[in-house]
């Protein structure tokens, strides 16, 4: 197995479609195929032991992920949002590499030991140049390592999920019909290339033969006018856009596009309100709920458009409950239900939601394999199974906050917080917000006689952090709650 089989065979069956587009510029199937292979032979002649992108998406994107995999790397997309620090550490880690980027960060990454810096347009000037590509000869071992995703824990250090080919190629393969698109079918990806749902929807559309649009940048009306403009019939989101697309199109009488038909969304908690609201919004277009993680390389339950609209139209309770659950597990995926012994509970009871399956990976590069006895991963995500199977999930168990799709880590917040002088305690959780999905809260002991106020500490915390990691609500208390040995006991910390 490797992630050019899928490529391969798209060339090979649907060679003369568009692969991807973005503003204006246009690759086919067989021409990203032939492009693959002579990026990937400057790789080998290079040396690297990985290909990172550091960028926005564009068709550099899908070009270095299936040259990394002809070459036989990994492919490491960074989040160009973090600051300086943040990638330098990252890159460290990843070094020997290639890595692409935009022009501007370029000339002051090049120079660094063991790093060959590449432009995005640099990339593409090769994948396009006259040079005959390679024989075929890309690796077929299941077990090499894909891809290289940076997802951070309650900790707040990055760590590095390992999605092997097999993990990859078994998603794929497992949720996706080969050719099941039509010649004018088009995916609008607007999510960024380090989020495993972007990677996932360039794999599945193009195994299914479906043009890929691309959204360099995300704003609500771009989205629409691309996605009007592009014929774009399908599409994914996560909570944060839908909401403000949703938003854009109340406020100014936008329309929705008159291509699309399907809209997926995912990578975070989705509120009720704002999914009602977009059904009404788009009454002809299925919506599909994916839920699914890094480690797991990416969606391992869906609620499908049909469930969709008998939960919107049932009078129901407990039918219309489940227009907010993550559907039924997809065929080849196991769901279960531990409590804290780690023992399968019932349904409707509520513990940690634990899966396998051939595409689950559960393993970090450094610290192994996560997986325990059986081959189950467990996902740190609370949630229960209701009697006919549908799965609801509720929050990390770990306490890592998902704003927006993006993980935010308490610890990091709180010891900002710590280090304001005012500041004796302090405990970050995540409250449910109808745009973000996840806000940020902190409760907050102040030292004896001391005084701050929330304007005070949120313009310390945006001082010091980037502002998604502000708290939106802070509480004044006279003490946090702790167990006998210590431990706080953040679950106990509730906003109203």
């Amino acid at each position: 197995m490797n992630l050019m089989m899928l490529l391969e065979m798209a060339s090979q069956g649907m060679g003369d479609r568009v692969a991807v587009q973005c503003e204006g510029d246009r690759w086919g199937v067989e021409e990203l195929f032939a492009a693959a292979g002579r990026v990937a032979a400057r790789i080998r002649a290079s040396g690297v032991q990985h290909v990172s992108v550091l960028d926005v998406s564009s068709p550099a994107v899908p070009l270095a992920l299936f040259a990394a995999s002809w070459a036989g790397v990994p492919f490491v997309p960074l989040n160009y949002r973090l600051t300086g620090p943040e990638l330098d550490a990252l890159i460290e880690r990843v070094t020997p590499a290639l890595l692409v980027t935009d022009a501007e960060r370029a000339p002051k990454l090049r120079g660094r030991p063991g790093l060959e810096v590449w432009t995005r347009e640099e990339l593409l000037r090769v994948g396009r140049c006259d040079e005959a590509p390679p024989e075929s000869d890309w690796g077929m071992d299941p077990d090499e390592i894909a891809i290289l995703l940076f997802t951070s824990g309650t900790t707040g250090v990055p760590k590095a999920a390992v999605l092997r080919h097999k993990h990859m190629v078994s998603y794929i393969l497992g949720s996706v019909e080969f050719m099941a698109a039509a010649p004018e079918d088009a995916a609008l990806v607007s999510v960024p290339p380090y989020h495993v749902a972007g990677t996932a929807a360039v794999l599945s559309s193009l195994y299914a033969g479906r043009r890929i649009v691309q959204l360099p940048g995300f704003a609500a009306e771009a989205w629409l006018k691309t996605a009007d403009e592009a014929g774009v019939t399908h599409a994914f989101v996560v909570p944060t856009m839908l909401a403000r697309i949703v938003a854009a199109m109340e406020e100014k009488g936008l329309p929705a596009p008159s291509a699309l038909r399907s809209l997926a969304y995912g990578g975070g908690k989705m509120p009720l309100p704002v999914i009602e609201r977009a059904m009404g919004h788009f009454p002809d277009v299925a919506f599909t709920n994916a839920y699914g993680l890094t480690e797991t390389s990416s969606t391992i339950a869906v609620l499908g458009p049909a469930e969709h609209r008998a939960a919107h139209a049932s009078a129901d309770e407990a039918a219309r409950r489940r227009l907010g659950s993550a559907g039924l597990p997809l065929p080849g995926v196991e769901v279960e239900i531990r409590d804290e012994d780690g023992k399968a509970v019932a349904a409707g009871q509520r513990g940690e939601i634990f899966v396998r399956g051939e595409q689950v990976s559960g393993e970090y590069l450094g610290r192994g394999s996560q997986l325990v006895a059986g081959g189950w991963f467990p996902t740190h995500d609370g949630g229960y199974l209701d009697e006919e199977g549908y799965l609801f999930v509720e929050g990390r168990i770990d306490d890592v906050i998902v704003r927006g799709g993006e993980n935010l880590s308490p610890g990091e917040i709180e010891d900002v917080l710590h280090a304001h002088p005012a500041v004796a305690d302090c405990a970050v959780v995540g409250i449910p917000d109808e745009q973000w999905g996840e806000a940020v809260a902190a409760a907050v002991v102040l030292k004896d006689g001391a005084q701050a106020d929330t304007a005070e500490l949120q313009a310390w915390v945006k001082q010091h952090l980037r502002s998604s990691r502000v708290p939106e609500q802070i509480r004044f208390d006279s003490e946090l709650p702790y167990n006998e040995t210590g431990k706080l006991l953040r679950r106990k910390i509730r906003f109203a």
